[in-house]
């Protein structure tokens, strides 16, 4: 019986340190996503039934709005929750996309994403990658994102390149 008891104590510690680095302050619990916007500040340019969902992974696109990017294709305007999908859908899905744009995390509005400065490892969590793509119309906008946040500042290229590496580490 002494054994049974220890082993339900030992087991209970260990649930409970397992657990410990999970749990969210109540102050926490209420605050967005730092990629989300309010319904109102998010433009949707995508038509249809689903407008509000990624056309790859089905995620909500005001929810990661902050990464939204989007872009012709032969069927219509196409919205994305970030990087990431744009990549699987122009590259694994042979999908030929024109116009892409991105979202500017600081006006909210859709710019060419060919002109944006992507800011790619900050600290600020990552949408469908552990490494985060935040995009900026200004580069002073980048760098003062960088100086309080880290990451690298990059052209679309760098960070299109850095969205194919997360399709290379999954094979």
């Amino acid at each position: 019986m002494k054994n049974l008891v220890l082993l339900s104590v030992v087991f209970a510690a260990f649930i409970f340190a397992g657990c410990a680095g999970n749990t969210v302050s109540p102050a926490d619990a209420n605050q967005p996503r730092f990629q989300t916007v309010k319904p109102e500040q998010a433009v949707l340019l995508q038509k249809g039934k689903d407008n509000q969902s990624c056309k790859i992974c089905g995620m909500n696109l005001v929810t990661f709005y902050k990464t939204n990017h989007a872009a012709r294709a032969k069927d219509g305007m196409r919205q994305y929750c970030s990087l990431h999908c744009v990549v699987e859908d122009n590259e694994i899905n042979k999908t030929d996309l024109a116009d892409l744009q991105v979202v500017d995390a600081k006006s909210l509005k859709f710019i060419p994403a060919d002109r944006a400065f992507y800011v790619v490892g900050s600290s600020k969590p990552g949408t469908m990658t552990k490494v985060s793509q935040y995009a900026f119309a200004q580069k002073a906008d980048a760098q003062a994102f960088t100086k309080e946040n880290g990451g690298k500042i990059m052209k679309l290229d760098e960070a299109y390149g850095a969205s194919m590496k997360d399709f290379s580490r999954s094979r």
